[in-house]
């Protein structure tokens, strides 16, 4: 067996079952799966290509869906049209882009909490995760960016991307950037890297960036999305993909081409998670995030112990903070918080904030 494999961590959610138990909870806000309907036209357009899966789709993905997602990062950030390669939802290519860009050895660089995938795609690469800003950026081959942030919904500013940049220039590391959550926001639209590339009058050497559809036009069992920047490494991404057998069925382009080219159900979508925040955020008295779908909240007893008794006592269910995290110098930042995914129907997760705030004024 590849010995790499010994060195993955329990994922989160097999955690959560350990600690909780195998039995549903009444309200489930622990994982960040969309729960909004898919747009009609979306699924029609699906239907519609069914003929396409008769045929073996290219890695590179036709011209169309190519142009569509193109343009669409056009309109979205106002840069020039880059180049783009279609995957299997952002998942599959975060994990598969380290495999590219990574050799044995190296060092990837994590946000520390983050999103348990980079760490795993780093140790089964045969590099090792750093978590968190280091002090020393030797050795660094790539370099995980979240933004808005998975669990807590910050978005990098320019002169974060700016920092980040004049460090890849000087060590010569990848910069990926995870922007599945783009579209949830609810004032202003985040900067995206490659915006921030662009405003910075840089190129987009070293620096790929990675959405879908998942959360934007709520199709996750689609697995549809893209990657898009320095085109040298997108041309050996393509070519490890080409062996890795990745590439898109023709019926799922055809419906991500529809999904891609509308915003007015990102619109609605992006308005539903507004109300819900709205409702929820002054029964915790926390304040709004820059974007995603989560709340992360401060514990008043260690998170663990507050999700079992969250669970157990309200049936609510939440993740713990220090699942998503990793000790540093003696410290998890995710430790005394949890994320709660807003993704429940509003009535949901109202009755889930007031057993929340239920549980808090007990402690």
């Amino acid at each position: 067996m590849n010995p790499h494999l010994a060195r993955l961590n329990p994922y989160p959610f097999e955690r959560l079952r350990a600690l909780v138990g195998g039995e549903p909870a009444e309200i489930n806000l622990s994982i960040g799966e969309p729960k909004h309907p898919t747009p009609w036209f979306i699924k029609e357009a699906l239907v519609a290509a069914l003929d396409g899966l008769a045929v073996y789709p290219a890695t590179v993905g036709t011209p169309e869906l190519r142009e569509a997602i193109a343009g669409w990062l056009v309109r979205r950030y106002g840069i020039p049209a880059p180049e783009v390669l279609p995957v299997n939802g952002s998942r599959e290519a975060l994990f598969s882009l380290a495999q590219t860009v990574v050799s044995p050895g190296g060092r990837v660089v994590c946000p520390n909490p983050f999103y348990q995938i980079y760490e795993g795609a780093a140790l089964l690469a045969g590099a090792t995760p750093v978590y968190g800003d280091p002090e020393n950026w030797q050795g660094v081959q790539l370099v995980y960016a979240c933004s808005p942030a998975n669990p807590t919904g910050k978005v990098m500013s320019l002169e974060e991307w700016r920092r980040l940049f004049e460090l890849s220039d000087r060590h010569g590391f990848v910069i990926a950037a995870d922007e599945c959550y783009s579209e949830i926001y609810f004032d202003q639209a985040p900067l995206g890297a490659l915006e921030a590339a662009h405003q910075l009058k840089r190129g987009f050497e070293r620096l790929v960036v990675l959405s879908s559809l998942s959360k934007r036009s709520n199709v996750p069992g689609m697995r549809s999305g893209f990657v898009a920047g320095d085109p040298a490494i997108l041309d050996k991404f393509r070519l490890y993909r080409t062996y890795h057998g990745s590439a898109m069925s023709l019926a799922i382009q055809k419906a991500s081409i529809a999904a891609w080219n509308d915003e007015a159900h990102v619109r609605e979508n992006r308005a539903l998670y507004k109300a819900k925040f709205a409702a929820v955020l002054p029964m915790l008295a926390h304040p709004w995030p820059d974007g995603a779908f989560y709340v992360w909240l401060r514990t008043p007893i260690a998170d663990t112990q507050f999700v079992r008794r969250l669970r157990d006592e309200y049936n609510v269910l939440v993740l713990p903070g220090s699942y998503l995290g990793r000790e540093v110098n003696g410290h998890n930042p995710g430790a005394n918080h949890v994320r709660i995914a807003l993704v429940a129907p509003l009535e949901a997760c109202v009755e889930a904030a007031r057993r929340i705030r239920q549980l808090i004024q007990k402690l």
